[in-house]
This record gives C-alpha cells, sequence and structure tokens, in this order.
C-alpha cells in the first residue's frame, strides 16, 4: 500500500474538551482512509486520548505520535505587568521524551494558579526536553507572534533559547490556514528558519475531521463559552481547520515541499506509543517474598481472631477454614497480588479504628476469606457459600478489584491517610469525564440556537432515559415516534437534533470520580499526566 507523503501533526481530538471535535479513535480510522502512514495526537495541556488513540491507531495498521499542546507563559511587554500564555506544540521521540511530557503537563495543571490557564515558564523545560520534539507553534506560538508584532530582536532571543533546550529537534512550523498572525508572519519566518539552518514543517491545526463539520465545531465553540450562534462578538470556528489530504497539503506548500515532507521526517523520529504497564505497587513488607510472608502471618493471625467468637469448632469445621486460608494465600502468592491485599487491609482497619463507618463487602470480593480475616470484609464466605474463585482465578490474570464502601462524609479521610502514608506525589484520585449525552446536548445546542427552553425540554423528555440503558439520539429518532414526528415536521428541530448528533457523545468536562485512587511506588508524574481539579481540596 502506497502513503501519502503526509502526516498530520496538529490534530486536536475531542479531549480538548469542547474546543476538538474528534473521537481519538477516529483519528486513526481517519489516517487509514486518507493513506497516511502516521498522525499526531496534540490536544491542548493534555494526554487523556494519548493511550486510546494510540491503540486505535496501531489496530489500524497507523504509527501513533503521541503529542500534547503545552501552555509557556512569558511576560506581556517589558514594563507591564501580567503574562501572555503561547503554546509549544511537543512530541515523544521515545520513552524518555513521553516521561517529560508527563511531567511538563502535570506542572502546568498542578504549579499555577487556579484562576490561571494551565502553563508552565520557558525555564521550566530546562532538563525536561530530552526525547522531545518542538514545534514553534504556528499562531499559537511566542515566535510566530513575536515575529507578527515586529519583535524581531525578541523572537531572536526567543529562537536562540528554544535551539538551546530542543538542539537538533526544533521546527519552524507554518501553517496556512488564513490566520492572519501567521500571514504577517510567514516571510519572517522562513527568512530565520533559513537564517539558521532550522527545518521548516507544514502543519494544519485540526479541530475537526471535515469541512461538514465546521458548523458543529463553531456551535461547541459557543457551548464552551456560553454564547450563541447569533452573538457578534464570539470565538469562531475555521472553516480550514479540517484534517487535509496529502494532495492538499502538497498543494498549498507547493513553493516549499521540505515543510510538508519533513512531516515525514518528525514521524521517523517519533517511533513510541504509550506502554502499558503492570500495576505498579508501593511495598508495606519491601518486596514480593517478604509481603507473601506478611500476608500469610497477617491472614493467619485474622482468622484465629475471626474465629475466636465461633467458640469450640470440631477439627473438621476448622480444617475447612484452615484449608481454604491456605488456598487461597498461595492462590495470591502466586498470581503477585499480596501487597494489594496489604495495602487495602491496612485503610480499612485505619478506618474503622478511627470510626469511619466501613461497608461490610459486596461483590465477588465477598468471597475471600484472607479478606474476611485481614477485616476488609464482614462476611464469613464459608458460612455463606461464596466462591473464592469469582474473585481471582490463575487462569484469567487480572487485577483484584475489592468494591469497599466508606461514609460519604468522611471518606476524605481515609483519602488523605493513604496521601500521608505514601505521600501525596504518591498517590492521586481518578479523573472522570463528563459527556455530550443525547439530553444534555439538546440542552446545550437549543440554548446556543436560542430556542424556548419549554420547546427543548418537551423534545428532551421524549427522549428515553433509562440509567442501564441510556438512547442515543440516532436509536430516539428510530424508536420514538413523537420524537421522530416533530423532527421531521419542524424545520427548527430538524436543525436543533441534526447538530446535537454530530455533538453527541463527545466529552464535555473532567472531574474528580467519587471514590477511585490510584497509589504508586513513586511519584506519579513519572508514570502518567496529572490534572488539577479546581473544584477539589485533595
Amino acid at each position: 500500500m502506497a502513503f501519502a507523503p503526509f502526516v498530520p501533526l496538529r490534530v486536536l481530538s475531542s479531549y480538548s474538551m469542547l474546543e476538538g471535535a474528534i473521537d481519538p479513535k477516529a483519528i486513526a480510522k481517519l489516517a487509514k482512509e486518507r493513506g497516511f502512514p502516521a498522525i499526531a495526537i496534540c490536544d491542548r495541556n493534555g494526554l487523556y486520548g494519548a493511550v486510546m488513540f494510540a491503540n486505535a491507531c496501531m489496530g489500524e495498521g497507523i504509527q501513533p505520535i503521541i503529542g500534547a499542546l503545552l501552555g509557556v507563559a512569558r511576560p506581556v511587554r517589558e514594563g507591564v505587568e501580567g503574562t501572555q500564555v503561547d503554546y509549544l506544540p511537543l512530541y515523544a521521540q521515545d520513552e524518555a521524551g513521553y516521561n517529560n511530557l508527563c511531567h511538563l503537563v502535570s506542572k502546568a495543571h498542578l504549579d499555577r494558579p487556579l484562576e490561571l490557564e494551565p502553563h508552565v515558564a520557558l525555564d521550566d523545560l530546562e532538563g525536561h526536553t530530552a526525547g522531545l520534539i518542538a514545534l514553534s507553534g504556528a499562531n499559537e506560538g511566542a515566535l510566530t507572534r513575536l515575529l507578527a508584532e515586529g519583535q524581531a530582536s525578541h523572537a531572536s532571543a526567543l529562537c536562540d533559547r528554544l535551539e538551546e533546550l530542543f538542539p537538533g529537534r526544533f521546527y519552524i512550523e507554518l501553517a496556512r490556514h488564513g490566520d492572519p498572525v501567521c500571514k504577517q508572519a510567514e516571510a519572517a519566518l522562513i527568512d530565520m528558519a533559513y537564517a539558521r539552518e532550522l527545518p521548516l514543517v507544514a502543519t494544519n491545526p485540526a479541530n475537526f475531521a471535515e469541512p461538514h463539520m465546521y458548523q458543529a465545531h463553531d456551535a461547541m465553540l459557543c457551548i464552551a463559552n456560553s454564547t450563541h450562534i447569533e452573538a457578534e462578538d464570539r470565538p469562531r470556528s475555521n472553516r480550514q481547520a479540517f484534517v487535509k489530504s496529502a494532495p492538499m497539503m502538497e498543494e498549498l506548500f507547493a513553493d516549499l515541499p521540505e515543510a510538508t515532507r519533513n512531516t515525514l521526517v518528525i514521524a521517523q523520529r517519533c517511533a513510541f506509543a504509550p506502554p502499558y504497564r503492570d500495576p505498579i505497587l508501593p511495598s508495606l513488607a519491601g518486596d514480593l517474598e517478604h509481603e507473601a510472608l506478611k500476608l500469610a502471618e497477617d491472614a493467619r493471625l485474622g482468622l484465629e481472631a475471626r474465629l475466636e467468637p465461633y467458640g469450640e469448632m470440631s477439627a473438621d469445621e476448622r480444617k475447612v477454614y484452615d484449608d481454604r486460608l491456605d488456598y487461597e494465600v498461595e492462590i495470591i502468592n502466586q498470581m503477585g497480588f499480596p501487597g494489594y491485599f496489604l495495602i487495602v487491609a491496612d485503610f480499612i482497619k485505619w478506618a474503622k479504628d478511627n470510626g469511619i463507618p466501613v461497608g461490610p463487602g459486596r461483590g465477588s470480593g465477598a468471597g475471600s476469606l484472607v479478606a474476611w480475616a485481614l477485616t476488609i470484609t464482614d462476611l464469613d464466605p464459608i458460612k455463606l457459600g461464596l466462591l473464592f474463585e469469582r474473585f481471582l482465578n490463575p487462569e484469567r490474570v487480572s487485577m483484584p478489584d475489592f468494591d469497599i464502601d466508606f461514609c460519604e462524609t468522611r471518606r476524605g479521610e481515609v483519602i488523605r491517610y493513604v496521601q500521608q502514608k505514601y505521600g501525596h506525589d504518591h498517590v492521586a484520585q481518578i479523573i472522570t469525564f463528563g459527556k455530550l449525552k443525547a439530553r444534555a446536548v439538546l440542552r446545550d445546542c437549543g440554548r446556543i440556537l436560542q430556542m424556548s427552553y419549554g420547546h427543548v425540554d418537551r423534545l428532551c423528555k421524549m427522549v428515553p432515559n433509562h440509567p442501564t440503558d441510556p438512547w442515543t439520539l440516532p436509536r430516539t429518532l428510530n424508536g420514538a415516534a413523537d420524537f421522530r414526528r416533530e423532527y421531521e415536521n419542524d424545520n427548527e428541530v430538524k436543525r436543533l437534533v441534526d447538530l446535537a448528533m454530530q455533538l453527541e457523545g463527545m466529552p464535555r468536562n473532567s472531574s474528580t470520580h467519587a471514590a477511585g485512587v490510584v497509589i504508586g511506588d513513586r511519584p506519579l508524574a513519572q508514570l502518567v499526566p496529572l490534572y488539577r481539579d479546581p473544584r477539589s481540596d485533595m
């Protein structure tokens, strides 16, 4: 199969929330359809979709390129207070680059005042650029903006610094998508590249896949900025911000063919995908061997304490418990999970010792006698006839998962205990994403179209709202006669529904999962990118 001689490097996925309108999996499919040998995801200050994107690309036989559009602050100008945030596209060449990208994205969110958008200072890149390729950032980059403003000396100094930070890995980015800043700075950017022998690279920053998605993306920007379609002074989408084909880009840069060819060079330099990681847990006993010994000892002592209230037991009755305990301990140690049981038992014991209500146990974990002995659960699986194999099975190796219920009002105390025990930078809560579901996206689109609240509310109530079986808008059109009738007989409703269907399912916002917590054996920013929820005090 002949590959297209161009690689899109500046695609914002739907995880640039309410800015990008392409699902990460759809980016991979699009690349295959267009014949691109590789394609990059480059979300704003985020790597949320990176693993999903990489897996989808590899499934389609496409090389994934993992990037992020990193906010970098600089003074507005000399003598004036305040900073401006520009954006620097960064791409991981290897694992060291990916780790540095995780570090910088995490720092952009964690180490800044919450009232400011995520960013780092330029000096924060020092020591964290190995394995990273940088582009100048087109109309959102400081270099382009400074040249467009006629600040040649400042642009030259900035270029010096970027060349120092990314030796042999810094590209001058050119985008011809109608932006006035790019137009004004292009000649100066080309002159700078040739004078310094820096490579040029052609991009077309893309927020949506196809030209017909322009109106839907424009509506998305209205939702993001709480404005409406007819407003005069509002952010607007760029009609050119779609994923352009290789022939289109070659024609657009016919005078600079090296700029399109260099996209292939960057792809060749970035043959890396985020690694799949086995569980990496802190140890309460030093190593796996000592964890196994501690688990066996704690489980045996715990069983004695649990059985004491039962009084005298016959030898046969006791043998059932002893044999089951030995069997479970052997399986747990064989599968490499003694540390998990010890960690969970530790914070549950702390919660109970501090008077925090803890549920008795539910789900398959209630079938474990070891869990009962360690006071993780309060259900005797022998008496209740519960099976351990439903929880852990050596023929189906997967991380154990206890369903634990803590008192809602004091759950934060347990999380703080875990943070103090293992280190604040070793513990984080899990991010979750709210999506534009059927009713929600109808309401959002109805608002930006300035339709009456009552009319939109009536349409929303026609969409079946079953928590365990949510209906999409296409399913509603085919399965709800009243909704279909409104759609076919009212042009305003048709416009609303057609618009909403293009945005349905995309992430709308991020928040903190109610209970999910990650604990690592090292600072988590060394493993995954971190985000700071402005509404959370954790």
